[in-house]
């Protein structure tokens, strides 16, 4: 197999008579589908955002109402490497289609909820379902198309995510005014409905071998896996916010997940089929991609959290121009993607990423030195560019480490590199608000975090000085260390990642039909 431990799915490489095809046709409705699949999980992220005024005034619940994002990407993301391994053990479908059904009931019964924690605990079921439509989409994917092809496919996905991001506010406000803001959640269903029913229509994965003995499932490591990243996401999540970080809660659940982490690593090394494998962090290839997406995750959060609040703060923008900053790199970036792949076949996918975490890095410094108070297009540039340079980053990391595993290892090792870049947002949002509110602390005398400075003041009318100037030097350190975190994820592809990716040239999924044909076996690119 070249590289791995694991053993290709049987029938890779087979004959399509062999192993049953399906038509080029029933391909783009799976496509269809998983396209459906990720916007749900992107709009679901955001779309409640526009709408907690109205939810609080129903509900109540005002003091605990940030748990409706906490708790759904926390479940998002600790399920993350359990579905990916899942997707190996039992194949992507089964494990797409389980996934779906739960976030489909998760937004019903979201919509009936009848108190703010029975709203809180239903996000969390809806979070179970979104870690595997994230991580499922992005394999089935990789398993749908061959390398060359693969660009193309992970673009749109990029795409609809951004897009699907960036709209769901807006979306999520136009519900609430017309509607009522448990529409927010109805709308899920038929759409889910659709891309379930596309995908348990038209995909048709090939028939594997029966294996000697049922496969085994690391069910105490999951459970491990849920605890240990469900106790150090919340304590970073809730750190300097609902609690200070020094307070008992803080170092209870940093001790608790601490402990809970040794006993992961314990109970991973006894088992059979492991949830998070060993060889994901003994390879290079993945090893590399876990830490460099973890400093993607962690520096994306100086554009996606305080940039709007610079553009209404410090440039006196209306909610909507400050959205349209930060969302022009939503154009950059798949366009960016797309084209990639006629860099990194000429200098390969290391060069490749590390031209564009380079480029993403010299743009992030750029960002301090922006004339104060300066203009709506200044950001706006450097976020179109910075979309370009993250496009050139994450997705030649992303298809060079799908392309350097079989089938019966790309859900973990896709899982393992989702994981990490979400971790890192978690991390970036607790770091660089407390970098925030240290900045301001020092301006203002101990004024407040940026929260509590900023609200007040009328949307689209710029905080009066001292308040914008001190403003602006926060979100400036903000980019400074995004910049910091940049340069981070180049030294580690410098220093860790192998010049040239051991690519595998397996066919994709022989259950598709295709134009192309390889062989197998490694190769390098």
């Amino acid at each position: 197999m070249g590289t791995g431990t694991g053993s290709e799915a049987p029938g890779v490489g087979d004959t399509a008579e062999q192993t049953g095809r399906t038509t080029t046709s029933n391909r783009r409705a799976v496509v269809a589908a998983l396209m459906l699949a990720m916007a749900l999980a992107a709009l679901d992220a955001t779309i409640v955002s526009t709408a907690v005024p109205q939810i609080v005034g129903d509900l109540g619940g005002f003091s605990v109402f940030s748990w409706l994002f906490s708790g759904y990407l926390l479940a998002v993301t600790v399920t993350l490497p359990v579905y990916g391994k899942l997707s190996d053990t039992f194949g992507r479908k089964p494990v797409l289609v389980v996934g779906a059904a739960i976030f489909l009931v998760g937004s019903l019964l979201c919509a009936a909820a009848w108190s703010m924690w029975a709203l809180i605990a239903f996000r969390i079921v809806q979070g179970l379902g979104g870690g595997a439509l994230q991580g499922t989409v992005q394999t089935l994917a990789a398993d749908l198309y061959p390398l060359e092809q693969r660009p193309r496919i992970q673009a749109r996905l990029s795409t609809v995510w951004a897009v699907s991001a960036v709209a769901g506010p807006a979306v999520g406000g136009l519900l609430t005014t017309y509607a009522d803001w448990r529409w927010i959640f109805l709308v899920n269903l038929p759409i889910g409905a659709v891309a379930l029913w596309l995908i348990v229509r038209h995909l048709h994965e090939p028939a594997r071998e029966r294996a000697a003995a049922r496969p085994r499932v690391d069910w105490p490591g999951a459970l491990a896996v849920f605890a240990a990243g469900g106790a150090l996401l919340t304590a970073l999540v809730q750190g300097g916010v609902a609690w200070p970080w020094l307070s008992a809660p803080s170092l209870t659940l940093l001790g608790t997940g601490a402990v809970l982490v040794a006993a992961v690593v314990l109970i991973e090394r006894r088992a059979a089929e492991p949830i998070i494998p060993g060889w994901v962090w003994r390879r290079r290839v993945i090893a590399a991609v876990n830490l460099a997406l973890g400093a993607l995750g962690l520096l994306m959060v100086a554009p996606t959290v305080f940039l709007p609040t610079y553009a209404q703060s410090v440039l006196g923008l209306a909610p909507v121009a400050a959205g349209f900053v930060l969302s022009v790199w939503t154009l950059s970036w798949p366009v960016s993607a797309a084209l990639s792949q006629h860099v990194y076949r000429r200098i390969g996918f290391r060069a490749t990423a590390m031209l564009g975490i380079g480029l993403a890095s010299l743009v992030l410094l750029a960002f301090p030195f922006l004339p104060y108070p300066g203009s709506a297009w200044q950001p706006t540039l450097l976020m179109l560019l910075l979309g370009a340079a993250l496009g050139l980053f994450q997705l030649p990391l992303i298809v060079g480490v799908q392309s350097t595993v079989g089938w019966a290892e790309r859900g973990t090792a896709t899982g393992s590199v989702l994981f990490c870049r979400q971790t890192g947002q978690t991390v970036g949002a607790a770091l660089f608000g407390a970098v925030a509110n240290g900045v301001l602390a020092a301006r203002l005398g101990g004024a407040g975090d940026l929260d509590s400075v900023t609200r007040g003041y009328d949307a689209g009318t710029a905080a009066p000085e001292p308040v914008r100037g001190a403003i602006a030097d926060a979100v400036h350190a903000v980019y400074l260390g995004a910049s910091c975190a940049a340069a981070l994820a180049f030294l580690v592809l410098l220093f860790l990642a192998p010049r040239r990716f051991p690519v595998l040239t397996t066919a994709p999924d022989p259950g598709i039909e295709d134009t192309h044909t390889a062989g197998t076996g490694p190769r390098s690119r």
